[in-house]
């Protein structure tokens, strides 16, 4: 099965924390499923590492960052005219949910019809709007 990433996942895969749930770490360890990132998730990826959120230590060079992702079999997905097309259909809650990053990486998953892996509980608001949702329960 194929599966959309959000940023919060894939940090937590580079740098191997124990925030991923069970379930998920399934997910993510059977090698018959294939993972994508939105070309906004790497973007958020190189703006973490380029803050020293994602420690320089581990991954010297902000490419480093993007080559480790790739070695785990993350594909980046540009976005594309249809994406802008589902954002601009979207309902967005900015009084609850104002981040324009995160809309865009849930109108990608909901136009390509791919389930989402997250761990932010404001997802969940784009359910009835078409958003697959796989929540990581940290």
């Amino acid at each position: 099965m194929r599966y959309y990433l959000d940023t919060n996942i894939v940090t937590f895969m580079l740098l191997d924390t124990d925030e991923i749930h069970r379930d998920v770490f399934e997910l993510i360890n059977d090698y018959s499923n294939t993972f994508y990132v939105s070309s906004i998730v790497a973007k958020e990826i190189i703006h973490l590492h380029k803050r020293d959120i994602i420690k320089k230590s581990r991954f010297k060079a902000t490419s480093d960052v993007l080559i480790a992702m790739k070695n785990i079999g993350i594909e980046v997905k540009l976005l594309n005219e249809n994406h802008l097309l589902q954002y601009a259909r979207m309902d967005i809650n900015t009084d609850e949910h104002n981040d324009p990053n995160d809309h865009a990486i849930i109108a990608q998953s909901i136009s390509d019809k791919i389930p989402l892996i997250s761990s932010d509980h404001k997802f969940k608001y784009y359910i009835p709007q078409g958003l697959e949702l796989i929540f990581n329960k940290r």
